[in-house]
């Protein structure tokens, strides 16, 4: 070996060929689908199931089945070139929860503190000139929050 390989290259090449390789692959599914679908998708669907070059698509309530239903060719267009290879033919979707389990979720909010009077009196001496009252506020909310959180 000329160079350090990642341990990913060096599995999918020892086990090309066989089942554990074609696991390997398929598992790139869920790898790839929020940068595939966006945020936007990926928040109401997720991949639940692979076979045979379909794709069982869990999705959280019919509107969005309705929706992602005109979409799936170019979803599975996205897939695929994420994937790096034309794995996918075909994404049937069902109801049910997009949701990610607890464990995997990352945390919601960061713990706030409470702002200082120097941090406060920092705020309206930084919004002072803003005449709109309700820019104000809104951009003196958004500073202490900013302050809360760091």
């Amino acid at each position: 070996m000329k160079r350090p390989a990642a341990i990913a290259d060096l599995l999918a090449e020892i086990f090309q060929d066989k089942p554990a390789g074609k696991r390997l692959k398929e598992g790139k599914i869920w790898l790839v689908w929020e940068r595939s679908v966006g945020e936007q998708i990926a928040a109401r669907a997720r991949p639940a199931a692979f076979r045979d070059g379909t794709l069982t698509v869990s999705v959280d309530n019919a509107p969005w089945m309705q929706q992602l239903t005109y979409l799936k060719e170019e979803i599975i267009a996205r897939l695929n070139k994420n994937i790096g290879e034309e794995l996918i033919t075909d994404i049937y979707l069902k109801a049910g929860s997009s949701s990610i389990p607890v464990a995997e979720r990352p945390p919601t909010t960061t713990p706030c503190r409470i702002i200082s009077t120097e941090e406060q009196q920092l705020i309206q001496d930084h919004t002072a000139s803003i005449s709109d009252p309700e820019l104000k506020l809104l951009i003196s909310s958004l500073m202490g929050k900013h302050l809360e959180r760091n």
